[in-house]
């Protein structure tokens, strides 16, 4: 499946038709709404209570609430600080200096070679590097 483009998926993405209820199922059907509304009265959600076609609408996902009202959000209070603009202290010229670069001045190492592929190591005398070098060929 991985040399399959995105153009092939597992996914379908195609609705299925609804088949008609046979006179069982609608039965059956009526009962639950009948359940459904009797529940909704008990708990005192008389808002929630649907009509028939209301109700088959919501046991297949198809069912979009209709508002009663249009909400008005209140009014959010601001948590912007309230005092005033503080300056900073300095004067906009900078207090730290430029650290140096490091550079190396010493005479201990003199110089690096290449014992692995680039498995570099500092050669600290001549009899050092006579061993690196036969290292390398043996």
């Amino acid at each position: 499946m991985h040399l399959v483009g995105p153009y092939m998926t597992t996914t379908n993405y195609k609705k299925k038709k609804q088949k008609p209820r046979t006179k069982a199922q609608q039965a059956q059907f009526e009962q639950s709404h009948r359940e459904y509304n009797k529940s909704m009265k008990r708990m005192g959600c008389h808002d929630q209570m649907m009509s028939l076609e209301d109700y088959d609408l919501y046991t297949r996902g198809l069912y979009k609430p209709k508002l009663k009202g249009v909400y008005v959000a209140p009014e959010s209070k601001s948590y912007q600080r309230e005092t005033p603009n503080i300056p900073s202290l300095g004067n906009g010229v900078g207090v730290a200096t430029k650290k140096e670069s490091q550079k190396y001045t010493g005479t201990l190492i003199k110089g690096i070679a290449t014992m692995h592929k680039s498995n570099a190591i500092p050669i600290l005398n001549k009899e050092q590097a006579i061993e690196v070098s036969n290292m390398r060929r043996g």
